[in-house]
């Protein structure tokens, strides 16, 4: 069968304004793999009986975000949900994190997103997340090593959140095409940072010189005592939410590196606490200003990746509670859905498909009575590339006008 693979062009020649709603809910790491005792999935563990009525009153199925068998990153999980194509827009993690927290980037800046961690004494990595130190002890840090001078680039350091943080190098002569430190293991000593390209070899030199000091001025801050690095890029000009769909966008989002995505795309970034009530209640607060939400709730992913299978199960009953705040507002389509799959068993971000419902009074249900990976299997929305998932919005909403005579 042939994939309809999304043009921005088709869509905003077709896509008009008009005054129905849609919320993109974003369960971050969803997807799961099933426990050895249960056989069943977070999802499937989870008492989720709103989840369930609206499948039951929608339509379900399975998206990959870039490919099957690809395991996405967070950006293009993200921008492929949002209906650009992750392949064509690649941007480097650093960038979004940097907007997240609204650092005033330069055009030549090179952004890096950066995580405290901890290595043994033979310089191996035991902990990507050093035991995931406060945001405070974070920020602590990052003044230790703001300010560095090297070969004439000055180095940036902020805080982002808990264990994470931006390195900004802003000098003359800087490519982002650098590989990263971070191995995504643990077990392993970090990479060094190698040129990709041989305009970008003052960079890597740059940034594994930082690495460098850096490990030497954390040596006794166990246990955040090295740095890894990822993610190297520049600023990135992407066609706009409001130009290409007619839309009025507006973003919900705890974490800094979903707002500057969101930022990215044109979305109206809302002030909201990180609480999964908190963020649905900024949506009831900011309902009737904006027709597009997009809802992220982070929790999920983060206990996914720490393989806490019981709190990531506890997190997904939580968002079922609060769902009828959402659908008491009666929006014209609600999407349930997530970046990627972060199965509590693989401890990180994998290849599974994830599950996704679709609900508008103008959809076609099918017979899928739960919302689950093994239900969503046999779906009528089948397994899609996530790209295809905005112009169904967007026509269950009715916002998208006849292609052709």
């Amino acid at each position: 069968m042939r994939l309809f693979i999304i043009n921005l062009e088709l869509i905003k020649e077709i896509s008009r304004p008009s005054p129905t709603k849609i919320v993109l809910l974003v369960i971050d790491g969803l997807g799961g793999l099933p426990h050895p005792k249960t056989g069943k999935t977070e999802l499937e563990t989870a008492n989720t009986p709103n989840l369930d009525r609206l499948a039951n009153k929608g339509i379900c199925g399975l998206i990959d975000p870039v490919g099957p068998g690809i395991t996405p990153g967070s950006a293009p999980g993200h921008l492929a949900l949002f209906g650009y194509d992750p392949l064509k827009f690649n941007i480097g993690r650093g960038v979004l994190e940097a907007m997240g927290i609204d650092f005033d980037l330069k055009p030549r800046d090179i952004a890096a997103r950066g995580n405290f961690c901890t290595v043994d004494k033979n310089g191996l990595v035991t902990d990507r997340r050093a035991g995931r130190i406060s945001t405070e002890k974070c920020t602590e840090l990052c003044q230790l090593l703001d300010g560095l001078i090297v070969e004439g680039a000055k180095l940036l350091v902020c805080p982002v959140r808990e264990h994470r943080f931006v390195v900004v190098f802003r000098g003359k002569g800087l490519a982002p095409e650098v590989s990263d430190s971070d191995p995504q293991q643990v077990g392993v000593a970090p990479r060094a940072v190698t040129a990709l390209k041989p305009q970008a070899d003052m960079m890597a030199n740059i940034a594994n010189q930082f690495v460098a000091q850096a490990r030497k001025i954390l040596a006794e801050h166990h246990p955040a005592n090295m740095v890894l690095l990822r993610g190297f890029s520049q600023q990135l000009h992407l066609p706009t939410m409001d130009e290409t769909y007619k839309l009025k966008p507006a973003a919900i989002a705890g974490y800094p590196m979903y707002r500057g995505l969101a930022k990215l795309v044109g979305m109206q970034v809302l002030e909201t606490g990180a609480a999964v009530t908190e963020e649905f209640a900024t949506l009831k607060q900011n309902y009737a200003d904006y027709d597009f939400f997009f809802l992220h709730i982070k929790g999920t992913d983060s206990a996914g990746e720490d393989g806490d299978f019981d709190g990531k199960v506890r997190i997904i009953e939580e968002i079922d509670k609060v769902l009828p705040s959402l659908t008491s507002l009666e929006p014209d389509v609600i999407v349930v859905t997530a970046d990627h799959s972060t199965p509590a068993l693989l401890k990180g971000h994998s290849w599974h498909p994830v599950p996704i419902l679709l609900y508008s009074k103008w959809c076609r249900p099918d017979r899928v009575g739960e919302f689950s990976e093994s239900a969503c299997i046999f779906g009528g929305l089948g397994r899609s590339p996530a790209t295809q998932i905005m112009p169904l919005a967007m026509a269950h909403a009715l916002k998208l006008a006849k292609f052709g005579a």
